[in-house]
């Protein structure tokens, strides 16, 4: 027989229990249930219902007001980029040749040969390629640059002559003013190239400034281009470390591959049309070669306008059926060089549209000149590589967190956990 407790009610100590543990858990609940529902943010529910601003509209003045201040960041940069105009275009030509001359540096090494000596040895070898093509392409043109020029007179006096007595039928008055006008453009383009000339060479401190420095950053790149790019990334925030350094290896790749096959797609260019001329018998056929070679370092635009004068050549020397075949040849030589050639040397190095890259080398050559004309598309092909890396549109680079992403979805399901417990009965 069990004794109570004094002072306590038989039953009313269980029933009191209950009732506190139903009222502590009911307050749990609630508890709980009002912490897990969401809470607008009160200043956007009020702004919206006292000023009436869409959704729409504040999403849209968020990406308008970022996209300001990225603005004015570029802004800034591009200033900066004015001041010292002349070291960051030989920065960026040492970069260039670095591109050039790091694979034969590289090769140089398998063979044991010391990294310093293979830097000079690789970058004397390409300075001397170089050379030699330069002067190839200029002696070839000095050398027939009467017998060019006079053809190309004739060509374009009987170009005169067609619109004169051909179906346009313009008149004398027509032609002189037509001839006016193309003078005056010709004599206004070549102020502006030799002021652009001018004015990036600037005075001769400058130039030795801008020489010494394309010269040891071009040195500096090939010997310890890891160490500085390391440096660089090192002052990236932790969190944006990742993602920096894979931008940074982007553009690179995106310029180096650019570089290089650049000069093989110039080379092929030159060659063919030099075939198809020498088949066609078209006189000068070694000096309108080299103007295409030159001309194709300026992409889409460069080889076909250079082709055009051996066109005219062509019209003075052989007549119109072979103008027109010298014509075909260009379209020919241009579609194997954007759909065969260039895909095949640079890869993925330039993904850019035909449209936008002559917009880019129209933007770049009114804002740099010459110097403008030929770095634009390089330039703007690494950004663009950034640009979708840093978007999450470039499958071969995924973002760290597309990666845990995938690494997370491709995970193994976990085993399921057993009860220790005993089932009741």
């Amino acid at each position: 027989m069990t004794a109570d407790v004094p002072g306590d009610t038989p039953g009313a100590q269980p029933a009191a229990s209950a009732s506190s543990v139903k009222t502590t858990s009911q307050s749990s609940l609630d508890q709980d249930t009002s912490a897990s529902e969401p809470r607008p943010p009160a200043i956007a529910v009020t702004a919206r219902q006292e000023f009436g601003v869409p959704p729409t509209l504040v999403t849209l003045a968020g990406i308008v007001g970022r996209l300001l201040i990225v603005g004015f960041a570029l802004v800034v940069f591009l200033w900066l980029i004015f001041q010292v105009g002349a070291v960051a275009i030989a920065i960026f030509l040492g970069a260039l040749l670095t591109a050039l001359a790091l694979p034969l540096a590289h090769f140089l090494q398998r063979f044991r040969v010391p990294k310093v000596l293979a830097v000079i040895l690789s970058l004397f070898t390409i300075a001397a390629v170089g050379i030699f093509i330069l002067v190839q392409v200029v002696s070839s043109i000095i050398a027939e640059s009467g017998q060019l020029s006079g053809a190309v007179t004739d060509g374009m006096s009987e170009i005169q002559d067609w619109l004169k007595n051909g179906p346009i039928q313009l008149s004398d008055e027509q032609l002189t003013s037509v001839n006016q006008q193309v003078e005056q453009w010709a004599e206004n383009l070549g102020g502006e190239i030799l002021s652009g000339v001018a004015s990036e060479a600037g005075t001769l401190g400058t130039l030795i400034t801008a020489g010494a420095v394309f010269f040891f950053a071009t040195f500096f790149f090939m010997v310890s281009g890891a160490s500085i790019w390391g440096w660089v990334v090192g002052w990236v925030p932790a969190r944006a470390r990742d993602a920096f350094n894979t931008s940074g290896r982007i553009a690179w790749g995106s310029l180096a591959g650019y570089t290089r096959g650049m000069v093989i797609v110039a080379l092929a260019d030159a060659l063919l049309v030099l075939i198809g001329l020498l088949i066609l018998q078209v006189p000068l056929a070694p000096a309108l070669a080299a103007v295409v070679f030159m001309g194709a370092f300026i992409p889409v635009i460069g080889a076909p306008v250079a082709t055009f004068f051996a066109a005219i050549v062509a019209l003075a020397t052989k007549g119109l059926t072979t103008a027109i075949l010298v014509v075909l040849l260009t379209i020919v030589v241009g579609s194997f060089d954007g759909d065969v050639l260039q895909p095949l040397v640079m890869g993925k190095a330039v993904s850019l549209h035909p449209l936008a890259i002559v917009t880019i080398i129209a933007t770049g050559a009114i804002a740099f000149g010459i110097i403008g004309a030929l770095i634009a598309v390089p330039v703007a092909s690494s950004l663009y590589g950034v640009m979708k890396y840093l978007s999450g549109r470039d499958p071969d680079n995924p973002l760290p967190s597309q990666q845990s992403n995938t690494a997370a979805a491709n995970a193994p399901p976990s085993e399921p956990v057993h009860s220790t417990t005993s089932p009741a009965g």
